[in-house]
């Protein structure tokens, strides 16, 4: 035939998939074969003819496939169906032997058997399997359970004894033990547990614990209390320290709890806890605080409330060691509940975790380690030793001075702790000596302050300018230091002295706080009652700033001064403000100024003066100004206030002419209104 040519090659609209079509020939069942028709045999002949043909199918299909267990065990069960029990043990024999390690075969060979109570044959096919496939447990269990379903005890336990010389798994062992339970052969069932016991602990490398516990509790189910104790005792010395488990400790101390033997329980669980590494001893951390809250007393339960919390602390340092906050944590915890040798192990480790970095924001909360360290030895420390020796105190401050870097920085607050404990012991040459070290190796302002402080204490006034010297030689910038050391010369009386050192203060190029410095000499002046000094002062200070407020005090020195003519002098310097301040791009304080001068006026002057004031009072004028992004675009308008003052506008012709367009525009407005009211306008004619 021709080859079918098909001229369109595009696919067709409706596309159909292969699971289209297997689900359509599901749907309309088109591979469902009918049943085949139902045989009655009639005679003998028939029936032999029916087995003959059968037997053949079943030959033939093994003859295809000797190795199919399945067939065997169809055609075995076919002739058991049949009652032909002879033909069906030929058929199981033949397929032994093909496959004699196949489980399914043995079990479906002694069920026939035993379906049959043919109770001999069963235990030859079990014990065939057993000696043949000895580690399959099923095997065991099937020839036990029949045994014992016979009545056979003696011989269900001989099976068990020869199943326990193969060493089978835990279950097996327990089997045993139940099954002797079940006779009230106790003494049997503990026979068997001390042989599995004692095979655990030869043969399995890592025995387990949960074996020595069912044993425990097999002994105390039966009341034998003594013999549970033992057991336990014997686990414990077993396991050891290297191997030892929570859960046998917890065990252990139930038992002894449900005997009332609260103390034993008490020193087990402290036992453990000492020696368990603290991750694998939750359990027995949340069983002690149980027995502790249900037994014993506050101080039982605040120790493993404590202990708990230790453990706590522990993993977070071990986290991360340079944790410092949890270090000062679990030294608070471990100062208030444990003894000198354990707190001083504690501070120890802490100090040794150096931060790696030398900057100080690094170093600012590992320094208190050391603080608390040389506290603790101090205080806490010396009060539990007999011999309150400060060698160790002393040591620590030592050590923490030596470790950090100074010539990068250093920390003050350690030198003058340790000067101060110097001092305290009565060693004020060592202290003098740390903190003269200190300032030659790191000089700080902190230092220098502490330093004359000591001194300034203990009366060595000559020391103490000394120190002031050398503290203004390392920061003159430092008005603070200036204001202290002149207030020191006027307090020991040499005025002069005192008025020279402010004199080089005010001379120093530059000041970190001047104004605090002019005004401490200001009012050093003014105590000593030299008011021409202070003028003289605030004559100098103006020339070097023209601030609002050095004039105001200018003025109220010159009107407290009570010198002659101290009102004129008064307003003679508002009047030279009022000038200076005439070019200030800061209206606010010339408001200032005036407001002050006025308030003068209206107390001490006259209504000319008065007057005089009230015309030199600027006008509060609203205005818009546009405002810009940072980006340049606008930004919108905003309104902001003005101050125009009288004396400017004679000056700026421009504001002249806004103040008459504005009186022009106020006229404007009073002629609307009186066009709009017209009978006003006539009974104000005939008034």
């Amino acid at each position: 035939p021709f080859p079918v040519q098909v001229k369109n090659k595009a696919p067709a609209e409706v596309q159909i998939t292969a699971e289209q079509l297997l689900r359509e020939a599901k749907e309309r069942e088109l591979e469902l074969l009918p049943p085949p028709p139902q045989q009655k045999i009639t005679d003998v002949e028939e029936l032999n003819d029916y087995k003959l043909r059968k037997r053949k199918t079943f030959e033939d299909n093994i003859r295809k496939n000797r190795t199919v267990i399945s067939n065997w065990i169809k055609y075995a069960q076919w002739e058991e169906s049949l009652k032909e029990i002879q033909r069906a043990r030929s058929i199981y024999e033949r397929a032994l032997d093909v496959d004699y390690r196949n489980v399914t075969l043995w079990l479906k060979y002694a069920e026939m058997e035993m379906k049959n109570r043919q109770v001999n044959h069963a235990r030859n096919i079990w014990d065939r399997a057993i000696t043949t496939l000895p580690r399959v447990n099923q095997f065991w269990y099937k020839y036990t359970y029949m045994e014992e379903m016979l009545g056979n005890v003696a011989g269900s336990r001989q099976v068990f004894e020869r199943w326990m010389e193969w060493q089978p798994e835990e279950q097996a062992w327990h089997s045993y033990i139940n099954f002797e339970l079940r006779y009230k052969e106790v003494d049997r069932a503990r026979t068997i547990y001390e042989r599995y016991i004692l095979f655990t602990a030869l043969v399995i490398v890592h025995p387990d614990v949960k074996n020595w516990i069912k044993y425990a509790r097999f002994e105390e189910k039966h009341s034998y209390f003594a013999h549970a104790r033992k057991v336990y005792e014997r686990a414990v010395e077993f396991f050891g320290e290297e191997h030892m488990d929570e859960n046998l400790y917890v065990a252990f101390a139930k038992f002894e709890e449900n005997q009332k033997e609260f103390e034993r329980v008490r020193v087990i669980y402290k036992y453990a806890l000492d020696r368990i590494p603290k991750q694998d001893a939750q359990n027995l951390f949340k069983n002690y605080t149980i027995f502790e809250k249900k037994f014993g007393d506050r101080r039982g339960i605040e120790d493993i409330i404590v202990s708990k919390r230790r453990f706590q602390y522990e993993e977070e340092v071990k986290a991360n060691p340079h944790n410092y906050d949890a270090w000062f944590d679990y030294l608070r915890l471990v100062e208030s509940d444990a003894d000198a040798e354990t707190v001083r192990e504690v501070y120890e480790r802490a100090i040794a975790n150096v931060p790696p970095i030398q900057e100080k924001r690094h170093w600012k909360r590992y320094i208190y380690l050391w603080i608390n360290y040389a506290l603790y030895e101090e205080l806490e420390a010396k009060a539990s030793r007999e011999n309150s020796d400060a060698e160790r105190t002393k040591q620590v401050y030592q050590a923490c001075i030596e470790l950090i870097p100074h010539k990068k920085f250093t920390f003050a607050k350690i030198w003058l702790l340790y000067a101060q404990f110097e001092i305290r012991q009565k060693n004020l040459p060592l202290a003098r000596r740390a903190l003269g070290t200190s300032i030659g190796k790191c000089p700080k302002n902190k230092l220098f302050k502490g330093y004359i402080e000591l001194e300034l204490q203990l009366r060595e006034f000559d020391r103490c300018r000394k120190l002031y010297e050398k503290f203004l030689e390392f920061a003159p910038e430092n008005c603070t230091s200036w204001i202290k050391f002149a207030e020191l010369e006027t307090i020991l009386g040499d005025i002069d002295r005192a008025r020279a050192i402010y004199e080089l203060a005010i001379g120093q190029p530059r000041l970190d706080m001047p104004e605090v410095l002019w005004k401490s000499y200001i009012d050093f002046e003014i105590e000593q009652e030299e008011y021409e000094n202070t003028s003289n002062l605030y004559r100098r200070l103006l020339q070097w700033t023209q601030h609002v407020k050095v004039w105001i005090s200018f003025a109220q020195f010159e009107l407290s001064a009570g010198r002659e003519e101290s009102l004129s002098r008064c307003r003679q310097i508002y009047e030279e403000a009022n000038k200076a301040m005439r070019s200030c791009e800061e209206k606010e304080e010339r408001v200032m100024l005036l407001e002050s001068w006025r308030s003068f006026e209206e107390e001490f002057g006259t209504d000319a003066t008065r007057e005089r004031i009230d015309k030199l009072m600027p006008e509060k004028i609203k205005k818009r100004r546009k405002l810009q992004a940072e980006d340049g675009s606008d930004a919108g308008w905003e309104e902001y206030y003005d101050y125009i003052f009288p004396e400017d506008t004679a000056n700026q012709p421009n504001l002249k002419l806004l103040a008459m367009a504005k009186l022009w525009k106020k006229q404007q407005q009073e002629n609307e209104a009186a066009e709009m009211d017209p009978d006003k306008d006539i009974d104000e004619s005939q008034s």
